[in-house]
């Protein structure tokens, strides 16, 4: 991992790994290479500490610092708009808000946190099911804190006081340094009582400590009592409180570990914080204390009244040092995972009340899948020998086991399909009652039932009378699926690959969206197919009365064609059918990798879809949008070839520096009316850049490789008097396009792969923006009155951008528009009023005078740099996005 950046790929994910000779610990000289090195060792054993439970992290982003100038530390529950789809996440609602929260699942998650500095990883005692529903404390946990004058020694012999109490109710603790100052204490539960009630145990547990040994103990939090002796810190237990994960580095001066010990270890007069090389070792070397906790939660360990033992003598507290990076996480991945689809698993506890094991042929067991999968990751230890440890480890998840999905046709009392997700060692299981929805314009209804043991995924056959869901069972289609996300109990997108004849016809993307009926098994959901752009569309009625102009008579888009369609129906006079564009990803020239790629200049426009339909053309926007009438000298049928077509290309209008500005396209974009249109078009000409041709005489061309679309865009593309251009495709280094292009005041480069085919409605990474100057679309959720000569307009614009079901407040901006601007301004803001807030979280400096608007309108800002906190540093105002929805905005760039 020598160098500034480095690509890897961790259990089939691609990451970008970047300032890796970075320093984060200047004490010690430790990169964010060493960091990620170590992260990678420790992952089969820190992944099981702690998969399914909602992640908070401890950044450092610049480094630990020194004693003299500590670096900042910023602390992080939500995920932002930047994190990699395919991370697991947990949506967890509170008081005021929801949170989505990482699941710490897999080595490539782990590595994603190290990689945005994440030195810091806490969670709480319990877990998320599948449905998102949070379970019972599967673990109970003491932090013994030294006051002043104590320190570890107190700490070790007030452990093994707690020791013995915790024994005697049938709990045998693993003590953990903590890599700070004291020891934590974990034991595992049976996960059958409530964190209110663990937590009243903890609590009674530390004042008996307390009374029994008043000298050495306390359990009250004030410092004044601590002096000389140990805080019993009880409160970790609550449902609220989170506490720092085994195996987690510290942000100390040094980079100390959270250490599982042996109680062997904890009575030598040596005792101290361990470091990361030596836990590396440890681990490395087999040694994991806390497995008996691993295996113990949530299945084995007794309650605390119990009488019965705990797991502590089923483990011997090690793994075997022949363990690959690969096996061990996947097979415990999620705090257990290697009894999935067995008689052991709790997840399956429904499945199994359900059915007869004795009178059914439905299997009970994940043997088949498991076998499977252990052979894989066998290999995958022994490609690992030898070579750099970092990229060993990194390697290890490098083998394609992607995730298997089944659709099963149930004829039970009522036919309906089965839909089956393989997530964390079960299926995830749905019913659609209307079947497997075939377009985008329509949602099926999607039930979720009861998780299913991963062998049913090759379960056909009859199911008995009498028993549960007889009638006959087969299987519609079978494959694998490449998650997008997975927002337990809220939301999962993936697309699926079937078999060859199966029932989906190749690979499809599907949303699952839970309504909010109902939790857990039997709640509602949608599923949809993604074919075309998704997502709740603003309302036009919110719109500024210039831009409900421009919008009049849009409507919505209609169905896309499927992939495998004619773009239109017979020769060349048939309907074409309204599509949406594939979309692009924000990059650096680091992802231009292993692939052949066409570039292009960045056109600073707006994009259009030109629809050719007989005798009239059209221009659709990107959301759906009908321009035609904005834009006339574009659709002048003599400026095209006669035949039925669908062309892609971006509306640029050039600015008095000779090259496109986006700033004067805004004078066209609104306008709808001929006389306004008319008097525009002599002041501001337009041109349309074309580079892509999705249909033509009534074929789709989406399936094509890009390479082939461009040979037959050339042969299409006729050079004439009409203001429509071929965008040239240019063959040089990709370096000295982008040296150019900043020489021209030019927005970037797109990059797009040769092969990649046109995915419709999709964000893909076979598309690349390369921006010179960093833009970002906004949602306008607020304003702030001006000051001085703008006391009567507004003074500034407060910006969001979409998070999940909320929107993350990133800045405002105040500069960029000029007086006449503002004045409009003010009229838009007054007719979007509303009371609350439309954000999740504002400054009390930018809410005090705030006044806030319905989130419908879309803006776009030039920026310096994201701060460390997510906010837009120096932003200036763009124009507005007409031909974007607030669903649309994705965050193009973070840090």
């Amino acid at each position: 991992m020598a160098g500034g950046k480095q690509r890897v790929r961790v259990g089939g994910r691609e990451l970008a790994l970047t300032n890796l000779d970075k320093v984060l610990y200047p004490a010690t000289g430790t990169t964010k290479a060493d960091v990620l090195a170590y992260y990678a060792a420790v992952a089969p054993v820190l992944i099981p500490a702690a998969a399914n439970r909602p992640a908070t992290r401890k950044r450092w982003v610049h480094g630990v610092g020194t004693a003299e100038e500590p670096g900042q530390v910023f602390f992080q529950k939500n995920l932002d708009h930047s994190t990699p789809g395919w991370v697991p996440r947990a949506a967890i609602t509170h008081k005021t808000s929801t949170i989505y929260y990482p699941l710490v699942n897999d080595p490539a998650t782990l590595t994603w946190l190290a990689q945005i500095a994440s030195l810091e990883i806490h969670v709480p005692q319990w877990r998320v099911d599948s449905h998102g529903n949070a379970l019972p404390p599967d673990r109970i946990v003491l932090d013994l804190d030294p006051g002043e004058g104590a320190g570890l020694p107190e700490c070790a012999e007030v452990a093994r006081l707690a020791r013995a109490i915790l024994k005697d109710v049938g709990l045998d603790p693993v003590p953990v340094t903590s890599g700070s100052k004291g020891i934590h204490l974990y034991a595992a539960l049976e996960g059958t009582q409530t964190s209110d009630q663990i937590s009243d145990f903890a609590h009674e547990l530390a004042r008996a400590l307390e009374a029994d040994h008043p000298d050495l103990a306390v359990s009250d939090m004030k410092k004044s009592l601590r002096t000389g002796k140990v805080l019993v810190d009880w409160s970790q237990n609550n449902a609220a409180k989170t506490t720092i994960v085994p195996y987690s580095l510290r942000g100390r001066l040094t980079p100390t570990v959270a250490a599982p010990r042996t109680w062997r270890e904890l009575s030598s007069a040596s005792l101290r914080q361990l470091d990361y090389g030596e836990v590396m070792r440890r681990v490395e070397s087999g040694k994991d204390p806390f497995a008996v906790v691993d295996e113990g939660s949530g299945h084995t360990g007794a309650a605390p009244h119990g009488a019965a033992g705990s797991g502590g003598s089923r483990s011997t507290g090690t793994r075997g040092a022949g363990t690959s990076a690969a096996g061990s996480p996947s097979e415990k991945s999620d705090g257990g995972a290697h009894r999935s689809g067995g008689h052991e698993d709790p997840r399956l506890d429904k499945y199994r009340s359900l059915r007869d094991q004795g009178e059914t042929p439905e299997p009970f067991t994940a043997e088949k899948h498991r076998g499977a999968r252990g052979a894989g990751e066998d290999r995958a230890g022994e490609d690992s020998a030898g070579g750099d440890r970092a990229e060993q480890q990194a390697r290890a998840g490098n083998q394609d086991d992607k995730e298997i999905f089944v659709i099963q046709e149930h004829h039970a009392s009522r036919l309906h399909f089965d839909f089956r997700l393989e997530h964390e060692g079960v299926l995830v299981s749905w019913a659609l009652p209307k079947g497997v929805p075939e377009t985008g314009s329509k949602n099926h209804l999607a039930v979720q039932t009861e998780d299913h043991p991963m062998d049913y995924a090759d379960f056909e056959g009859t199911i008995p009378k009498g028993q549960y869901g007889a009638g006959d069972v087969s299987i519609w289609d079978k494959g694998t699926y490449e998650l997008e996300k997975w927002v337990n109990g809220r939301e999962v997108i993936a697309t699926l690959t079937g078999r060859e004849g199966g029932g989906l016809g190749g690979t499809k993307k599907f949303a699952l969206i839970h309504t909010g009926q109902g939790q857990g098994e039997q709640s509602q959901w949608l599923i949809h197919l993604m074919d075309k752009a998704h997502g709740i569309r603003g309302k036009r009625s919110a719109l500024p009365p210039a831009a409900q102009a421009g919008a009049a008579g849009a409507g919505e888009p209609h169905d896309e064609p499927h992939q495998d369609e004619p773009a239109s129906t017979g020769g060349g006079g048939g309907v074409v059918e309204d599509p949406v564009p594939m979309l692009a990803t924000a990059g650096t020239p680091a992802d231009l990798h292993g692939s052949d790629w066409l570039f292009e200049l960045k056109w600073d426009g707006i994009r259009a879809l030109v629809v050719a339909d007989g005798g009239k053309i059209r221009l659709l926007s990107r959301n759906g949008n009908d321009m035609s009438a904005s834009y006339p000298e574009l659709t002048d049928r003599s400026c095209w070839p006669p035949q039925d077509f669908i062309a892609d290309g971006e509306i640029i209008a050039v600015g008095p520096t000779g090259r496109p500005d986006f700033g004067v396209l805004q004078g066209r974009m609104k306008l709808t009316k001929p006389g306004d249109v008319r008097r525009a078009r002599a002041a501001i000409p337009v041109r349309l850049m074309l580079f892509d041709l999705l249909a033509d005489d009534g074929r789709d061309l989406r399936r094509l490789p890009l390479a082939q679309r461009r040979e037959r865009l050339a042969e299409f593309y006729r050079p004439s008097d009409c203001p429509v251009e071929l965008s040239e495709a240019l063959d040089e280094r990709v370096d000295h396009i982008l040296d150019s292009a900043r020489e021209l005041g030019l927005e970037g480069v797109m990059a797009k792969r040769t092969d990649s085919r046109y995915v419709s409605g999709q964000r893909s990474r076979s598309w690349i923006k390369l921006k010179i100057e960093q833009t970002q679309e906004v949602v306008v959720g607020g304003w702030r009155p001006g000051k001085g000569e703008r006391g009567n307009t507004v003074g500034s614009l407060l910006l969001g951008i979409p998070d999940g079901e909320t929107l993350r407040y990133v800045g405002r901006v105040g500069s960029g528009f000029s007086m006449r601007e503002l004045t409009e301004l003010r009229q838009t803001m007054d007719g979007l009023a509303r009371k609350t807030s439309p954000f999740d979280d504002v400054p009390a400096a930018d809410a005090a005078d705030a006044h806030w608007v319905s989130p419908a309108l879309v803006g776009e800002v030039t920026f310096g740099e994201w701060t460390g906190s997510g906010k837009l540093r120096h932003p200036v105002w763009r124009g507005w996005r007409l031909d974007k929805e607030p669903e649309d905005v994705v965050a193009e760039s973070h840090r």
